[in-house]
């Protein structure tokens, strides 16, 4: 595994760089563009990625644990089983990506842009989803658990049925 842990990335290109099991924790890779790179288990806990472009990225299984996703992009992204505990994406474009079972425990996703994403078996539990657009995304067994959607929107009633079961 490469180790660039605390490394100083700002603005470089990892365009389609293979980041399998690479360490970067701690490292600033504010405005770095990351679009189309590869990875498994990378691990980026409490790195910035303020204004980072992940757009394409497939990074399963990544740990994403107190990263402040400020203004990146994370639209078109491949990150199942990716861990997002305590992530800041409040607002961040995640649109048409790929999320199942990934965990949002504790994280900020405040008017985070889910349209048309897959979301099965993702963990929401106990998170204010205020302004979250969920139009279009797919919530098979997705898990919300004492979560706030109240002012989630594009939800449907068929999505939250197939998320939380229904009555039948």
């Amino acid at each position: 595994s490469t180790d660039l842990r605390e490394a100083n990335l700002k603005g470089a290109d990892l365009s389609g760089a293979d980041l399998t099991y690479t360490r970067l924790d701690k490292a600033d890779l504010t405005g770095a563009d990351l679009s189309r790179a590869i990875g498994w288990q990378t691990n980026f806990s409490q790195a910035k990625l303020r204004g980072t472009n992940l757009g394409g990225a497939q990074l399963s299984r990544a740990v994403f644990t107190g990263v402040d996703f400020e203004g990146a992009r994370l639209a078109k992204t491949e990150l199942g089983r990716a861990e997002f505990t305590g992530a800041n994406l409040v607002g961040v474009d995640a649109s048409k990506g790929e999320f199942g079972r990934a965990n949002f425990t504790a994280a900020k996703v405040a008017g985070i842009d889910f349209r048309y994403a897959y979301l099965a078996r993702a963990k929401f539990e106990g998170l204010d989803l205020a302004g979250a657009k969920f139009g279009g995304a797919y919530l098979l067994l997705t898990q919300f658990g004492r979560a706030d959607l109240s002012a989630a929107e594009g939800l449907r009633q068929e999505q939250i049925d197939i998320a939380c079961g229904n009555a039948e």
